[in-house]
């Protein structure tokens, strides 16, 4: 009996591992390369320092907003209009650039694709030109042929 028990407290506390080897078995046998450590070393104060930022401007951001509610609410009859007739004449502007752009565009297209088809018309034409020359040179050759053959009969 003192033996099993002898032999249980031997297999808890084998079973009980120390927490330093626990993690140990976590964390995988090769350790980090020094490419990893300095990007580490490298990144954390630049990402520390980021975070402060956003943190800063997060909280000028709610502070601006805290004073400058009250004057949005008092002047919000004439802002609101304003900033309408500012919107649209920004929207104006801007369609009226796109619609300036669309139809150069256009017109470009229209140029080239005129010119290419007078080139091609062009092409087409010496094309066939020299295909009837040619044309008329063999039934030349041919005439020639036939009234030689013609004579010799």
């Amino acid at each position: 009996m003192a033996e099993q028990q002898s032999r249980t407290q031997q297999q808890q506390q084998q079973q009980q591992v120390h927490p330093t080897e626990a993690i140990k078995s976590l964390l995988p046998q090769k350790g980090p390369s020094k490419s990893q450590i300095l990007a580490v070393v490298t990144l954390f104060p630049v990402g520390g320092a980021l975070l402060c930022l956003a943190g800063l401007t997060l909280v000028g951001t709610v502070i601006g907003l805290a004073v400058a509610t009250p004057v949005f609410l008092l002047f919000s009859p004439v802002l609101v209009p304003a900033a309408l007739t500012i919107a649209l004449a920004v929207t104006g502007f801007l369609t009226s650039g796109a619609f300036g752009i669309t139809a150069l565009s256009a017109l470009s297209w229209m140029i080239n694709y005129m010119r290419r088809m007078r080139g091609t018309a062009g092409e087409q034409m010496e094309h066939a030109k020299r295909r009837v020359q040619e044309a008329a040179g063999h039934m030349g050759q041919r005439t020639a042929q036939k009234e030689t053959t013609r004579m010799r009969d």
